[in-house]
């Protein structure tokens, strides 16, 4: 079951002060059901998984295809290959072999996660007008400053929304270990889930309606 929920955001200037207010409507789980977002997570964990582990079974394990020795009057116990797993370089008993982890999810369950992690989060979020005006060069200490009059601590996990890459703000940015970029058509449940803050671009907010079902 999903309710209509309505979220009212400040439109905060890079200097912290409120311009303007913006709305949207959501279609998100009841309170208590937060199953989608546990799937959706998992599904992310999963699909980063690689199973490449992979031994040769005896099948697999080149040469063998000659008896060592002859059955009887050698004195050794019998043999019929090299590649028995019983030999060096042989091959593996129940080794692992290659394997996909992926899962699969519905594409509308994986809005629906998304747009529960975005009301959850709601209290965490900061809307900024413009992030032109956040980042105007690749100075990392300007933009740490601005980070700071809005109230976030840097050394908390953070999260910055953008409409398109920002090349300005990616530079200045990618040094900073606690700050995550993404353009709104990227974001993912693992990426808001460990933000404790996220800040949003006003543009990136109505993509975010438009891609993720979010109700105009």
């Amino acid at each position: 079951m999903t309710n209509k929920v309505e979220i009212k955001y400040d439109i905060l200037s890079p200097e912290g002060i409120i311009k303007d207010s913006k709305t949207i409507n959501l279609q998100v789980s009841e309170s208590k059901n937060m199953y989608t977002v546990h799937r959706a997570l998992i599904k992310q964990l999963n699909n980063k998984r690689r199973g490449n582990a992979n031994c040769r079974s005896r099948s697999e394990v080149q040469g063998g295809g000659k008896k060592p020795w002859k059955q009887k009057g050698t004195g050794r116990a019998r043999a019929g290959s090299i590649r028995s797993p019983l030999w060096k370089g042989g091959g593996v008993i129940f080794g692992p072999k290659t394997k996909s982890y992926t899962k699969k999810l519905n594409k509308k369950e994986q809005q629906l996660a998304l747009r529960n992690i975005l009301y959850n989060k709601k209290n965490n979020t900061i809307i900024i007008e413009n992030f032109d005006l956040l980042s105007t060069s690749t100075s990392t200490k300007a933009v740490v400053e601005k980070i700071h009059r809005l109230n976030i601590k840097i050394t908390e996990r953070l999260l910055i929304i953008a409409a398109k890459k920002n090349s300005n703000l990616y530079l200045s940015t990618r040094n900073i270990k606690n700050i995550e970029l993404i353009a709104a058509n990227q974001i993912n449940p693992l990426s808001m889930i460990n933000a404790k803050n996220i800040i949003i671009e006003t543009k990136a907010l109505d993509i975010i309606k438009e891609l993720y079902n979010g109700q105009k």
